[in-house]
């Protein structure tokens, strides 16, 4: 990827500069990729299986979800 431009997308309501071209890498370059999280790409969401098929452009909106304990 060195050499790739990087795009503008929101990420969990904050903006961030990225190389990833697939939902899959973002995941990786946020550090998630073996976390058991929900992501969602512009309102739809993005089964697992499904993340490296997922492009990513500029302006997109992102949301990962984690599950969480506790009540």
């Amino acid at each position: 990827m060195i050499g790739m431009a990087k795009v503008k997308i929101m990420v969990n309501g904050e903006a961030r500069m990225t190389e990833a071209r697939t939902l899959d890498e973002l995941c990786r370059e946020l550090g998630l990729s073996d976390s058991k999280i929900a992501t969602a790409r512009n309102g739809e969401f993005v089964p697992a299986g499904s993340r490296a098929a997922a492009s990513l452009a500029e302006g997109d909106i992102v949301e990962v979800l984690s599950p969480r304990q506790g009540g």
